[in-house]
């Protein structure tokens, strides 16, 4: 039974969530909520981070410098379809995305988003685990392993969950305090 190969697709499900968290907007500019704000350059769906110079002057503001002015109109074009709910502001030269001050009540809202992503990630992980015992149960089962070995294996298995598990709840704890903090 390879543990590396269980462990790494728990990784993975950790990663996707940091990185599902990282585009949570907290009040606070963070250019990774534009990752997924693609722009058609030259034909190509293109992410505004490779066409563009992208910066945090100040705590909540980001300012996206296209290094090909003409594409400008397309950058904004972009972010008004995006999802993030921000209102570009552009002055011909840079676009300029002010964060308001989050409410109490979003802020609330943001939290109980942010449970249900840790919590289908939980999710995620309690699978890996299952599969992976139910794979153990064949291999017994084919003779491939004893019972003790199977017992073995649970236990090992188990704790790479509870490892994951806690690894989330860490970086649930973590977002949730940036957010309530602002």
């Amino acid at each position: 039974m390879d543990y590396n190969i269980i462990k790494e697709k728990m990784n993975k499900a950790i990663d996707n969530l940091n990185e599902k968290f990282s585009e949570v907007r907290a009040g606070r500019a963070n250019p990774a909520i534009l990752n997924k704000v693609k722009i058609d350059y030259y034909g190509t769906p293109t992410p505004v981070n490779q066409v563009a110079g992208v910066s945090v002057p100040e705590a909540r503001m980001i300012v996206i410098q296209p290094w090909d002015i003409s594409i400008l109109k397309e950058v904004e074009k972009a972010i008004l379809a995006s999802d993030i709910g921000i209102n570009p502001n552009n002055d011909g030269k840079v676009i300029r995305l002010v964060f308001p001050e989050l409410t109490e009540e979003r802020r609330k809202e943001l939290v109980k988003d942010l449970k249900k992503m840790a919590e289908d990630s939980k999710i995620v992980i309690r699978n890996i685990r299952r599969d992976s015992i139910d794979s153990a149960k064949k291999s017994q089962k084919d003779g491939e392993m004893t019972e003790d070995e199977l017992k073995g294996a649970e236990n090992k298995i188990q704790e790479l969950t509870d490892n994951a598990v806690k690894e989330i709840d860490k970086l649930l704890e973590n977002k949730e305090n940036e957010i309530l903090s602002i």
